[in-house]
């Protein structure tokens, strides 16, 4: 199967926090976005939650369910009296999630921001493996990072499946 990773600049925001960055030119239709998410077995789509009412009129009429990443350790910004603390996450599963020992199924998360790690907006470890476990994905299926940045998807990924694959081959 295949599954589609998006966690673009949200919109109004490439060129604030990612000026001419190859991966990000311009502003991300996020209406195209969707369609292409479409065209995927099972997908991810990052959003902000200032930007999650125009982010789901574009999502009309597509099945997926809102989640939120929570962020205990954010970054407080002056002038700003309510802190941007969470992130709703659309997620369009491939098939039903497996609850497992990997993971109490939850359709939230509670992990600090990522600093240092080359991008604004990098998602951190743990955040992608509750996403992979919450869209059901198993270790053969592909993965498709559509705004690959720090890079941090794809080693989430590829950490997750060689978990996974153990867990298969340890004889219970």
């Amino acid at each position: 199967m295949r599954i589609a990773y998006a966690d673009p600049p949200y919109p109004g925001q490439s060129l604030k926090h990612y000026g001419t960055h190859p991966d990000y030119a311009g502003e991300v239709d996020h209406r195209d976005l969707l369609d292409k998410l479409g065209t995927y077995d099972g997908w991810i789509l990052h959003t902000s939650s200032t930007a999650l009412p125009e982010v789901l009129g574009y999502a009309a009429g597509l099945e997926f369910r809102v989640m939120a990443w929570v962020k205990p350790f954010a970054a407080f910004k002056r002038n700003i009296p309510v802190a941007y603390a969470w992130e709703p996450v659309l997620v369009h599963p491939v098939r039903k999630p497996v609850v497992s020992g990997r993971l109490v199924m939850r359709d939230w998360i509670a992990e600090p921001i990522t600093m240092q790690r080359g991008l604004v907006g990098a998602k951190p470890e743990a955040v992608c493996r509750w996403l992979f476990e919450a869209v059901g994905a198993e270790a053969r299926d592909e993965l498709h990072d559509l705004f690959p940045g720090s890079g941090a998807v794809t080693r989430a990924w590829e950490s997750w499946r060689s978990e996974v694959r153990l867990e298969l081959e340890v004889p219970t």
